[in-house]
């Protein structure tokens, strides 16, 4: 059965890239979010397998989304996505209790390492 995915990020061309390279790796993407709110709003729905969660975003950034995330499930498994030079944001999300994080432009090899390492 193919893992269940819900990819987060503000920005449609992105969520389109990542979409791209689950999909062409057997994973299911069960739903896309624009931002924070939408992102907890659609994991307490779906409770997928994986979150690819972006960490700036409008209305609810991704590290505050992901410690709700991690309220509601503490066994929820999220990767944080995120631009060069978001270092000390980075940090935070991996104490906030992300799984690990991938660079944005993403590289497809390192996008499904994550996801794998994540998953496993």
């Amino acid at each position: 059965m193919a893992n269940k995915i819900l990819i987060v990020d503000d920005a449609a061309f992105m969520r389109m890239m990542i979409k791209d390279i689950l999909t062409k790796n057997g994973y299911e993407v069960v739903a896309e979010a624009s931002d924070g709110a939408q992102a907890v709003e659609k994991y307490q729905e779906l409770r997928p397998d994986l979150v690819t969660m972006d960490i700036t975003m409008p209305e609810v950034d991704g590290i505050s989304a992901l410690k709700q995330i991690k309220q509601m499930d503490p066994n929820a498994r999220v990767i944080m996505c995120s631009a060069m030079g978001q270092q000390a944001m980075v940090i935070d999300a991996i104490q906030a209790g992300a799984k690990d994080f991938i660079v944005k432009p993403f590289q497809a090899d390192r996008v499904i390492e994550a996801i794998q390492k994540a998953l496993s």
